[in-house]
Parts: structure tokens; C-alpha cells; sequence
């Protein structure tokens, strides 16, 4: 696998295309951060995005992770509360919950419900998912092309030994409180990749794993079929920045999904669930937090480079300060 960054040369100016697989909140942090590092230069930015936390309730098809990163790339997310719509007002689902329709611990936003709404209208029109989210997301100056991994329908749903769940219920309701047995993608098998995420992969110049859940985010984009091939064959390096700092996860409960598979909360854990793209995984390089500098030899023993690096997304020039770190790094 190649060492150095692929560039396209333009007269005097370095461009670059950079492709970054990503879920929800963390992922969005990370994109927007991105994005202010490579204001003005030219590059071009291509967000690969989690499916599986997508579903259907109240008759609206919602896409959580397409939300988060569009809200959060449009500034138009709720930075408080971490996800939705800023300034939102909740009357409708109100409304549903004296119907008795929808799951009442699971309230939607009325300008959320919009976003819902739309994408639902040009489904039943017949677009395509990906379609569907370049007609959404070009009301908004998001200076990130969004493509949802898959068009087909690949719902997580979580096994517990009180039955099987849609993962939503499970994090959302249960708070991930519920011991997971397994992590379950419907239809993933029969899925293909989105048009155009396999050419996104092959013409990158850099890859970039956000730091979102590696099981239900990242897994779910690996596990549809034809897209670890793609990740193979391509030409530009892979850089993945760990979700783990200091044996905590950054936010959310990842950590819950990561004892579900047998994989222990650290940054060098995460890294070798991975693995080293030499040797059939994924990663060429990897970035821990400063305080996990002492993890480095067993990632580096495992063949993946590493760069430890302050990972705290606190504000947008730490998020920048952050994407740098990982150009730097694919660039080495």
C-alpha cells in the first residue's frame, strides 16, 4: 500500500480529494473541522455516511447520521442538546403522542420533521436515498458532498436477551443499558454500495475514518458488500482517528457497542479491530489522543503507523487543528 498522498496537480496549486467515511455527531464535528482546514485550497471533500441508524416511524423516513452531519455542516444544529435542529419547537410530536402514534420517548422536532418530510416526498416519488440527499442537502452551503453508503434499506438491529430491537430503541429508550448480543444489519448482504461512493474511493487522493462508532457507524459502512474492496484497491492512504481518549469514549455509547463485540474501550484496541491495511484491514495510520502515547507500540507492532495528537473537538479550530493533524499524517 502506498505511503504517500496521490495529488492532482492544477498550474500552481495542490488539490486533493478526500474522502472520510463517517457516522453521526462525531463524524460531523470532525467534517466541519475539515472543512475549515482546507478552506481555499480547492480540495474537495466527500463524506462516505452510516445508513444504518436510518428508519421508518410516524410514516417519515428518518436518516439520523445524514441529519447530524447536514445540520452541523449548515450550522443549523442544536450545539447544546448535540443533535436536531436549533431553536426547534416539539408541538407535533406533541400532538403524535396524544394520537399514541410513534414512540413517545423518541421526539422529533418540527423543523427536523421538515428535513423528514422532504426526504420521504422524493422517496415515494421514487429517487434513490442518494438522489434524495444531493436534492436535501443543496439548499444548504455545506462545502461537503454527503453520500449515504447504500440506497437499500439496512436498519441495525440489536439482539438482547429481551428480543430484538431497532438500534434506535436500544439507544435511545434503553440508553444502551441492555446487554447487546449482536449487531444486526437487515438486508446488507443483498445491499450495494451508492452511486458514486466506489468511485469516490478508487479517485481519492485521502481516505479518512472519522472518529464515530466503530461497530454501528464505521462497521456498517465496511459491511456493505463490495466497499472493504474498494477501500483495497485504492490508491490514496487510509487514516483513521480514534472515537477512544484516555479508555473513555468521546461521546455517546460506543463503549457499550465495543463490549458487544469483545473489543476492550481503548485507542489501541480500536485500532487493531481495524487492523493494518497490509495485512487484509484497514488502516495505514491511526490517531490517538496525546494521553494514549503509550498505547503507540502496540499499534505500531501491529503495522500501522502512528500520531499522537490532541483529539478533544472542543470548537471548530480544534476540530481543525485535528483534520490538519490527519492530512499530516496521510501525507508522511
Amino acid at each position: 500500500m502506498p505511503d504517500r498522498v496521490t495529488v492532482v496537480i492544477y498550474e500552481n496549486d495542490v488539490r486533493m480529494k478526500i474522502v472520510v467515511l463517517s457516522g453521526g455527531v462525531g463524524g460531523a464535528r470532525f467534517l466541519r473541522g475539515l472543512r475549515e482546514a482546507v478552506r481555499d485550497s480547492g480540495d474537495t471533500i466527500t463524506a462516505v455516511v452510516n445508513t444504518g441508524d436510518d428508519m421508518w416511524l410516524t410514516g417519515v423516513r428518518i436518516a439520523p447520521d445524514l441529519d447530524s452531519i447536514m445540520y452541523t455542516l449548515a450550522g443549523a444544529n442544536d450545539e447544546v442538546r448535540g443533535w436536531g435542529r436549533v431553536g426547534e419547537s416539539e408541538r407535533v410530536s406533541e400532538e403524535l403522542r396524544a394520537y399514541g402514534v410513534g414512540w413517545p420517548w423518541f421526539t422529533l422536532g418540527d423543523l427536523d420533521l421538515g428535513t423528514h418530510l422532504a426526504r420521504t416526498s422524493l422517496l415515494r416519488d421514487g429517487l434513490p436515498l442518494s438522489a434524495v440527499t444531493d436534492r436535501i442537502t443543496a439548499r444548504w452551503d455545506l462545502g461537503v458532498r454527503l453520500l449515504p453508503v447504500t440506497d437499500d434499506e439496512v436498519e441495525t438491529h440489536v439482539v438482547t436477551d429481551n428480543g430484538t430491537m431497532h438500534f434506535q430503541e436500544w439507544w435511545t429508550r434503553h440508553r444502551a443499558s441492555l446487554p447487546a448480543r449482536a449487531f444486526v444489519q437487515q438486508n446488507v448482504e443483498s445491499s450495494t454500495p451508492a452511486p458514486g461512493v466506489l468511485a469516490a474511493i478508487a479517485e481519492a487522493d485521502v481516505i479518512l475514518v472519522a472518529p464515530s462508532n466503530p461497530v454501528v457507524s464505521i462497521g456498517t459502512v465496511l459491511g456493505i458488500p463490495g466497499i472493504r474492496a474498494a477501500l483495497a484497491a485504492a490508491s490514496a492512504p487510509v487514516v483513521g482517528v480514534s472515537p477512544i481518549i484516555n479508555g473513555a469514549v468521546v461521546r455517546g455509547m460506543a463503549d457499550a457497542c465495543l463490549e458487544a463485540i469483545g473489543v476492550q474501550t481503548a485507542a489501541d484496541a480500536v485500532a487493531l479491530h481495524y487492523g493494518s491495511r497490509a495485512s487484509g484491514g484497514l488502516l495505514n495510520a491511526w490517531l490517538i489522543d496525546e494521553t494514549d502515547a503509550g498505547q503507540s507500540a502496540v499499534i505500531e507492532g501491529a503495522g500501522i503507523r502512528v500520531s499522537a495528537v490532541p483529539l478533544w473537538m472542543r470548537d471548530v479550530p480544534t476540530s481543525a487543528a485535528l483534520a490538519r493533524a490527519a492530512l499530516d499524517t496521510a501525507a508522511l
